[in-house]
């Protein structure tokens, strides 16, 4: 059993992917997961941005390599799904070992955050991004134990509320000013309004209460 699982962040310039050069054209930085890989290999993405997203659905709209862009707005952020016709350079470090966990693009220059479980892996992720233009590695750290330790077993969360926080905390729920709506986190997690905005304040006591006695 491998032991050690690491944390990388990788850097992507010259890219020249939708998104990449929509950044690089507009200044709009966009937050996104990673892309899923479909058998004929075109890629669903999902991402988001909180200024500029007019002049970037404009730019993505009229890319022929982007089709059915979709954009749903919250008070502060605008969330975008579409097809891409072109290849994702994410897809070649995960072919290798590299579990992608968040991607952002700032004015065309990539930042890839995720895992490898072992050195074997990193080194096969690093001889395939040597093999791609612009790639290199920022960032590596171990994943502690107490890291990857359940927050629902640390602070006695059921696990519906650990999974309501954690999605509600990634997609801006509770930044300021709200960058999504409870409406949204509840379609994320399939399951009523109601029902997230229950498990979210009974989280919220349970945490309070072992954190302020």
């Amino acid at each position: 059993m491998i032991e050690e699982c690491l944390v990388v962040e990788f850097s992507v310039t010259g890219d020249d992917c939708p998104l990449a050069d929509a950044t690089r054209e507009t200044g709009t930085t966009v937050d996104a997961r990673p892309p899923q890989l479909r058998r004929d290999g075109n890629a669903l993405l999902r991402f988001s941005a909180g200024e500029g997203v007019d002049d970037l659905a404009a730019v993505l709209d009229a890319d022929d390599r982007i089709r059915y862009l979709h954009a749903s707005r919250t008070d502060s952020r605008t969330n975008f799904r579409c097809l891409s016709k072109h290849p994702c350079v994410v897809h070649e470090l995960s072919d290798t070992g590299f579990m992608a966990e968040t991607l952002q693009y700032r004015e065309g220059v990539e930042r890839y955050t995720g895992a490898v479980v072992g050195h074997d892996v990193l080194q096969a992720v690093l001889a395939a991004a040597a093999d791609t233009v612009g790639v290199s590695l920022e960032r590596v750290f171990p994943l502690g134990s107490e890291d990857d330790e359940a927050v629902a077993k640390r602070w006695d969360l059921t696990p519906p509320q650990e999974v309501a926080l954690r999605t509600a905390l990634a997609m801006g729920y509770f930044s300021v000013p709200r960058e999504t709506a409870a409406s949204e986190v509840a379609a994320e997690l399939d399951i009523s309004k109601s029902a997230f905005l229950e498990r979210l304040r009974r989280g919220q006591a349970t945490l309070f209460r072992q954190v302020f006695g």
